[in-house]
């Protein structure tokens, strides 16, 4: 089709292969397209500019007929709401000659039309008739079992009409959630002059972002670096926005902390007053590239793992604290120091790495001790593979994990 091809709207909506039909705020006729009037067996002339229930009133012979109060309380619920509604199988006779009623049965769908002010304008209203859906299976034509058959088919198509919203609601939630994954947990090749890996991974079943985070940071002074991890409880975009909040509180606090324990303690008073924050843990340590120190202090969080270049791995347990709002009055966290050779690898990691179900923690960490040991020589970026591959269940894990290998 050309770009300067005019599409004739008028003529698309009166070609539709359903029946379509558009009523105003007040339940009047705007417009009805073809197949409409064929089905219901009207003229134009008849339905144009008149009230939809002076058109098609309940059947007077049937003082159990509903069709008419369903289908007002349906559209009423659009003009309210805003949003469509799916309505159930519905019974609603129509008057095929003066005096004749006709049993029929619909099934319904209206939507909204929106104006440029965001209201409702028009209401859409849609029909498909499924009269004939239940006379093909025989019997009588009031019989339990055709009406429950056809209830059935309405729902089945109901759910597939969800499932397509789900399904575009999804992918736009994980849109916005790869875009604060990448936005907040940066990819980071190198801090310093010393090369890192850092990998994140989800829990089964969730969207690409959760509470894990990490950061790597030069600090001020010498030549130092901070590296960090955190875990706040929850998944999705809520645990990501509290994430977001405590990752960047961190990060400017280590710039300016005298040490890692001094920068806990300002984090745990500012948990305070996030909500959501809750049980978050963390552990942060400063590194001394000149000294070969690490100063570490953990809130709640588990151990860092120093391997050395020996193949020793030390877990750096000697500075563990409460959660970050544990206290009502903070007091001022533990700090430890330890030592290391050139080539030794530090790794941070979050929960998810080393906790199983039913099984003691120390049989996690000793698990990520022999595979450090193990590939301890190999480059940070294919270390932070092998350990995902072999601490991490094969259909992946039940909480998300966060993992920062530094080689120093």
């Amino acid at each position: 089709m050309d770009d300067d091809t005019t599409i004739d709207y008028a003529a698309v909506f009166q070609a539709l292969p359903g029946m379509v039909a558009l009523l105003t705020p007040d339940l009047v006729y705007a417009d009805v397209n073809e197949e409409f009037l064929r089905v219901v067996g009207r003229s134009r002339e008849q339905v144009m500019g008149r009230h939809l229930f002076d058109v098609f009133p309940d059947n007077p012979n049937d003082p159990a007929a509903t069709g008419m109060r369903n289908l007002e309380a349906s559209l009423q619920r659009v003009l309210a709401t805003g949003e469509r509604d799916a309505m159930a199988l519905q019974r609603y006779d129509v008057e095929s000659l003066p005096g004749v009623w006709e049993e029929r049965y619909w099934s319904p769908v209206n939507v909204p039309v929106l104006g440029t002010s965001g209201k409702v304008e028009l209401l859409a209203h849609r029909v498909e008739e499924v009269t004939e859906l239940i006379r093909a299976r025989g019997g009588p034509t009031g019989s339990r079992a055709r009406v429950l058959e056809a209830e059935l088919y309405t729902r089945a198509r109901e759910l597939q009409e969800l499932n397509d919203r789900l399904r575009q609601a999804h992918a736009r939630e994980r849109e916005v959630a790869m875009a604060l994954q990448e936005a907040m947990l940066p990819a980071a090749r190198q801090v310093g002059h010393r090369q890192a890996a850092v990998r994140y991974r989800p829990a089964v079943g969730t969207l690409n972002v959760c509470g894990d985070w990490y950061d790597l940071v030069d600090l001020v002074g010498g030549n130092r670096i901070g590296v960090s991890v955190g875990d706040v409880v929850g998944h999705g975009l809520e645990a990501a926005g509290v994430m977001g909040q405590l990752r960047s509180a961190l990060s400017a606090t280590s710039r300016v902390a005298e040490g890692p324990a001094q920068a806990l303690d300002v984090l745990g008073r500012y948990a305070h007053v996030v909500d959501g924050a809750e049980s978050a843990t963390a552990v942060a340590t400063f590194i001394d590239c000149d000294l070969h120190t690490i100063t570490y202090s953990s809130a709640g969080h588990p151990p860092p793992a120093l391997v050395h270049s020996d193949g020793r791995v030390e877990f750096l347990d000697r500075a563990t604290d409460t959660p970050l709002d544990a206290r009502p009055d903070p007091i001022p966290r533990p700090q430890a120091e330890t030592t290391y050779d050139e080539g030794a690898t530090l790794v941070l990691y979050t929960d998810g790495l080393v906790e199983r179900r039913r099984e003691d923690i120390d049989t996690g960490l000793a698990r990520l001790a022999d595979s450090l040991a193990r590939h301890r020589r190999a480059h940070p970026e294919a270390l932070a593979d092998a350990v995902l591959l072999e601490l991490l269940p094969p259909g992946g894990a039940t909480d998300d994990t966060a993992l920062v290998i530094v080689r120093l």
